[in-house]
């Protein structure tokens, strides 16, 4: 699988990262087998970079259990800032920053993590500084490699101007193209970040009969409010590669995670990257200007 440099650090990522939020959130412990499925074939796959949650329920303590002992063959990125498991703190305290990374730390059954992520915080949050002083403290420790900022909109550009972090996650896909409309992803890419994309086939709404989920009801009314528009028949195309293939069409993208419980789609994933892509460029135009005809005052959803 291709790999990218992600930013200026040091970590060759695939393009295709794993999110683990669907295996935490959907799964039980009696269903680990499922979940260290779902994971050790994205590792023999070639994806080497897994992107969790402190607050994606079981999520870590699956990933623990099921490749803590391949650790060395992949990057790990996980995020902090909301009261996770018993913890009976407030969001975003520096107590409960300190107890969310120890956890992490446990669960995960490792003694670092590669990539730590500030999880949606917002804009008041990062300008009153007190978790980048703990993000930052927990690198010094030697607890965390590098430090990275998730969020959208003014958030984001925020974290992109204050050369603060080493990376951005990111909402970026077809229905939802602002972070590209307002620069953002050239912004940090300028600026040496690594660009990881969350929700980058837009939940599988495009071309869907329904919403997918409840989580992705929004991305479902864009979709079908872009197709409602006259055919285009270069979009035509299975809906899961028109997805992929748009947000990978994007060079400052280094890494666009797609979570599943499912080791099937895993694989079709794996393959679907290594021998379809990229798609035709002018159906990548195409979905810009029907975005740019009925989306621009979309916002980024988080």
């Amino acid at each position: 699988m291709e790999t990218r440099q992600l930013g200026n650090t040091d970590m060759h990522v695939s393009r295709l990262g794993l999110g683990l939020s669907e295996i935490g959130y959907r799964l039980t412990m009696e269903q680990a087998d499922r979940a260290s499925r779902v994971l050790n074939t994205a590792l023999d796959g070639g994806i080497n970079f897994l992107d969790t949650s402190a607050c994606y329920d079981i999520s870590e303590e699956l990933i623990g259990r099921s490749v803590a002992h391949r650790r060395d063959e992949f990057f790990l990125a996980t995020k902090f800032g909301h009261v996770s498991g018993d913890w009976q703190g407030a969001d975003w305290t520096r107590d409960t920053l300190r107890h969310s990374i120890e956890r992490s730390l446990k669960r995960l059954k490792t003694d670092r993590i590669d990539l730590l992520q500030m999880h949606s915080p917002g804009i008041d949050i990062l300008k009153q500084g007190d978790a980048i002083e703990e993000l930052q403290a927990a690198q010094q420790a030697g607890k965390v490699r590098y430090i990275g900022l998730s969020d959208d909109n003014e958030a984001a550009h925020w974290g992109v101007e204050s050369g603060i972090f080493h990376t951005l996650q990111t909402s970026f896909n077809m229905v939802d193209q602002q972070a590209h409309t307002t620069g953002l992803l050239e912004k940090a890419q300028r600026a040496g970040m690594g660009v990881i994309t969350k929700r980058p086939i837009a939940n599988g709404a495009w071309g869907a009969t329904a919403s997918p989920s409840d989580y992705a009801k929004d991305y479902f009314a864009r979709a079908e409010a872009m197709r409602a528009e006259a055919e285009i028949a270069a979009l035509e195309i299975d809906r899961i590669l028109l997805a992929m293939g748009f947000t990978f069409a994007h060079d400052a993208v280094d890494v666009a995670i797609i979570g599943t419980q499912n080791p099937a789609h895993v694989q079709a994933n794996i393959e679907m990257v290594a021998s379809t892509l990229p798609i035709d460029s002018q159906v990548v135009a195409a979905l810009h200007a029907r975005f740019a005809k009925i989306g621009q005052n979309w916002v980024q959803l988080r």
